[in-house]
């Protein structure tokens, strides 16, 4: 069973970059879609992005980190990562990252992002 591992998080001032990184490794990684959700205090857990199996081809963005967030994958490296420009003290959360295949869901423990000057 896949355990998803995120790392990357951090305090950053408005305005800066972080990448946030998951590693899930499986020798069937590269058929897993992968995406990125996050919780803020007080608030229900929110999909981020996500992309499709393989090349990872296929992207879609919450409309709060359009332009902002990037997701991607390393297919060789059993990664999966969130690239966030432009962070914003709404950004401030507690990020997840999710793996699924064939209907099952793995998720992570999570990685806390902090946005503050």
């Amino acid at each position: 069973q896949v355990q998803p591992v995120e790392s990357g998080g951090g305090l950053v001032q408005p305005g800066e970059s972080l990448r946030l990184s998951c590693l899930a490794s499986d020798h069937l990684f590269s058929a897993y879609t992968g995406a990125w959700y996050r919780q803020s205090l007080g608030k229900q857990r929110e999909w981020v992005a996500s992309l499709s199996s393989g090349s990872g081809e296929y992207r879609r963005y919450a409309d709060s980190v359009k332009g902002r967030f990037t997701i991607s994958r390393d297919n060789a490296k059993n990664m999966i990562y969130l690239q966030m420009n432009n962070l914003q003290p709404e950004d401030t959360a507690v990020y997840y990252c999710n793996v699924e295949l064939r209907g099952n869901n793995f998720w992570g423990q999570g990685t806390q992002v902090a946005v503050s000057s």
